[in-house]
């Protein structure tokens, strides 16, 4: 069975070569190797709660002057890469242009920052950040979902698809400004089954995180029913304006 798997996928990398996102390379995955090491290489050392980047002699344990003077909801948070040119495309390809090859892509670089935490627990279960009803029909899938399949498999935990639901469909955060971006997704999370979420370590999935606000959110929703825990896992932190 297994010598029978690997030569269909031989024979299904002649017949349909795929090629680099990035750089339009052959390769036998959606990102070649090259790139990866170049542009997804380990990010350097981040606050452990909210992911932002730390001077040099901090560790993975140190959180930064803003989470301590404003502690977040969530209580940690694991991003695989920065947003930052040219992985932001691969963001885009998958969001807007339905490259839905890259979602798994995501995911193993999630769950290689995720090992890459020596003493980080595992969630219990994930959870995808939902998107609002018309952004869903208006999108086709829901990315976060689409990362979370994989990455629950890679890591050995449930996905609970509908464990959030978003109750107000809100403008998206990119188009929201800075001020306004905490005030504009609040009280626009439910929870669906709270007995899945109470003494929970939750894991809550998405693309990108740049403010952190949706996922502060969704976090403190996880948190009034009794979550015991939430760890956000992105694939893409965006970095500080300075």
């Amino acid at each position: 069975m297994t010598t029978r798997y690997l030569s269909l996928r031989h024979w299904l990398r002649v017949l349909v070569p795929s090629t680099c996102a990035l750089c339009g390379g052959g390769c036998d995955d959606v990102v070649c190797d090259a790139c990866r090491g170049a542009y997804a290489a380990r990010r350097p050392m981040c606050c452990g709660q909210c992911a932002n980047p730390l001077p040099g002699a901090a560790t993975a344990t140190t959180v930064c002057g803003a989470c301590l003077s404003n502690p977040p909801a969530f209580d940690a948070t694991v991003a695989a890469v920065d947003y930052a040119i040219p992985l932001d495309q691969l963001v885009l390809q998958l969001k807007f242009g339905a490259r839905l090859a890259l979602a798994p892509w995501f995911a193993r670089q999630i769950r290689d920052a995720v090992l890459a935490r020596p003493g980080l627990p595992l969630p219990d279960l994930l959870c995808p950040v939902p998107l609002g009803p018309a952004r869903l029909v208006e999108r086709g899938f829901n990315q976060a979902l689409e990362i979370a399949r994989p990455l629950a498999a890679a890591l050995g935990v449930p996905c609970h698809p509908a464990l959030a639901l978003r109750t107000l469909d809100t403008p998206a955060q990119s188009g929201v400004a800075p001020s306004v971006r905490a005030k504009n997704v609040r009280g626009a999370f439910a929870i669906e089954d709270p007995d899945l979420v109470a003494g929970s370590h939750v894991g809550l999935v998405d693309d990108v995180m740049t403010s952190g606000h949706t996922l502060g959110e969704l976090a403190a929703t996880c948190k009034r029913f009794g979550a015991a825990r939430v760890t956000n896992l992105v694939f893409a932190r965006t970095p500080p304006h300075p």
